[in-house]
């Protein structure tokens, strides 16, 4: 009887295993090290902060022009500061402060108490702002977010709305992956939770090249939340459809004791104004 030896086994799971290591070798090979300089120059999430795309886009230096309507000195800070000098700001000539509390549904500034009240305890006007992603979640669920972690408001004359920080993605394409549309929709959203939220309507701040390709240059808003413009130019520039002022402006990154300083668009009693509604 013939005796049957069988044939060698293939080890089909180790033959997988490696074929899977060699396309991988494979693929990063061909991707290069130019997509490895990209990932690490991307900023880590959380670190994102009013004007960070503005640089590139809209205009770097220029004092402010001298204007008819009185101007009131503000600055925004984020956690990017640490803590702030606020005796110092309050001597220099600034009113009124704006401190970012929230990114996302995944970010709280660790800096948010010294910053939010310690502006008001020296005299300021304050209010906090929110830095949108719109590829994370959904307006309401960030308006909602905002709200809870220091973004409300309060009726004590001192308290400005909650701003939505809506600019260029710091961490990927410059408009989300949303269509014109979608970014709209998911505007709303938020605008409406906010209000629901607090009875007031947020200030957006946004600037106007990336309002334009992001939105389709919208014009629906500007009849019921205020404008923050940012650009770093001697001037405000175009503004977006539907706005036919500003209430603040951005004008620097590069500021005495902190960057980020602001215009609002009028005296000081303006600046109350917007806190008391």
């Amino acid at each position: 009887m013939p005796v049957h030896r069988p044939g060698p086994v293939r080890p089909r799971r180790l033959f997988l295993a490696v074929a899977g290591l060699l396309l991988t070798a494979l693929s990063l090979v061909l991707a290069g090290p130019a997509d490895a300089a990209d990932a690490a120059t991307k900023p880590a999430r959380g670190t994102a902060r009013m004007g960070m795309g503005v640089l590139a886009h809209d205009g770097r230096a220029g004092a402010p022009a001298a204007t008819a309507v009185a101007q009131t000195e503000g600055v925004d800070v984020s956690g990017h500061q640490g803590d702030v000098g606020w005796s110092t700001l309050w001597s220099s000539g600034v009113r009124w402060a704006y401190t970012k509390a929230t990114e996302g549904t995944y970010y709280t500034n660790p800096y948010f108490a010294q910053q939010y009240n310690g502006s008001y305890g020296v005299g300021m006007i304050r209010g906090a702002y929110h830095f949108a992603t719109p590829d994370t979640t959904g307006g309401a669920t960030q308006a909602n977010y905002f709200v809870d972690h220091g973004g409300g408001w309060s009726a004590d004359g001192r308290t400005l709305p909650g701003t939505l920080d809506i600019e260029w993605d710091p961490y990927g394409a410059e408009c989300y992956g949303k269509s014109q549309s979608a970014m709209v929709s998911w505007i709303a959203d938020f605008l409406n939770t906010y209000r629901s939220r607090t009875g007031r309507d947020a200030v957006i701040y946004t600037a106007t090249s990336w309002w334009s390709d992001c939105t389709g240059n919208y014009a629906g808003f500007g009849s019921s939340n205020p404008l923050w413009i940012a650009r770093y130019a001697s001037d405000p520039g175009t503004l977006p459809a539907g706005w036919p002022y500003y209430t603040m402006w951005q004008y620097t990154s590069s500021g005495p004791t902190v960057g980020d300083h602001d215009r609002f668009n009028g005296a000081l009693d303006r600046v109350q104004a917007l806190a008391n509604g």
